[in-house]
């Protein structure tokens, strides 16, 4: 086996581990690939010889590039939205598929990645790094141009907020979809007290509908003012289709044949703690939903 062989392999190996990396980095699995692609550019045309690790190395590699695309991200923002959903990865309620578990262990949920999104560049990658990969804050240092010191207080004020923001989700997949369908079984007939009895008190509705003057984003807090926004999806029930959004409980809304929204839910202990939505038609209509249930019109 020549290098060039041994290299393509090596770096196949590491493939599923970088994908994993990028979409925490990013909440995009088009630009995770996209970023991950590049990588292997770059790794192609390096001398690898004396790496002694190659895939931490590779993650170094990658952890770059998406520090890159965050900061442009920033630049290129004129007026920053409220609340960015991620892109979702949405499966059908039989399960998530190999390819999919890969980029959701450890709890990726859509609530996690919205709460990311609120970091800087540099928090970002250092809590993801250090939190979610184990990589020492001694190699992220150099990426963010800080000391070891300095890279560990990133990830601790990173850590605060998710802690703050983004509550462990119950691991029961049964469980989370009861709580769900009795959200919408409540919205479905109108029934506000029924709406807040499934609602924790301190539930937070984030809503994405993208940019531009038609669009909205809007962030409501409380189990009332939630509710009173949720007896608004009566009209919407014909059409809300069960599916695993990032792993857990969602929905995928669709009318004639298009999707209009998704709807991720983070249910801990019996209630529903987030409700993340995005409905931005242009990012919605890349999303691949292909065998999904909820690709088809009718009543649940």
């Amino acid at each position: 086996m020549n290098e060039s062989d041994w290299l393509t392999e090596r770096f196949e190996e590491h493939r599923s581990r970088l994908r994993a990396v990028a979409y925490r980095m990013l909440g995009s699995v088009a630009e995770a690939d996209d970023a991950v692609q590049e990588a292997w550019l770059r790794v192609s045309r390096a001398e690898t010889g004396d790496v002694v690790n190659l895939g931490a190395w590779l993650t170094t590699v990658t952890a770059r590039i998406c520090l890159n695309v965050l900061r442009s991200r920033e630049h290129r923002r004129e007026e920053p939205l409220d609340v960015r959903v991620p892109d979702p990865i949405v499966s059908p309620e039989s399960g998530v598929d190999p390819e999919q578990e890969a980029l959701l262990a450890d709890s990726v949920g859509l609530a996690l990645l919205v709460v990311l999104e609120t970091l800087t560049p540099a928090e970002r990658l250092a809590f993801v790094l250090h939190d979610m990969f184990a990589v020492p804050f001694e190699e992220i240092a150099p990426m963010v141009a800080r000391s070891p010191a300095a890279a560990r207080q990133l990830a601790s004020r990173a850590r605060r907020r998710v802690q703050g923001q983004a509550p462990v989700p119950d691991p029961d997949l049964t469980r989370q979809r009861d709580v769900v369908d009795a959200f919408f079984a409540a919205s479905r007939h109108g029934d506000f007290d029924a709406l807040v009895a499934v609602l924790h008190p301190d539930v937070v509705l984030r809503a994405d509908g993208g940019a531009g003057p038609a669009r909205q984003t809007v962030t409501i807090h409380g189990a009332r003012q939630v509710a009173a926004q949720a007896v608004m999806f009566t009209r919407l029930a014909p059409f809300v289709r069960p599916a695993l959004v990032n792993g857990a409980a969602g929905v995928v809304v669709t009318a004639n044949g298009r999707p209009l929204s998704i709807m991720g839910f983070t249910v801990a202990d019996g209630r529903i703690v987030a409700i993340d939505v995005l409905s931005d038609p242009e990012r919605l209509r890349q999303l691949d939903l292909n065998g999904l249930d909820a690709t088809t019109d009718g009543a649940p």
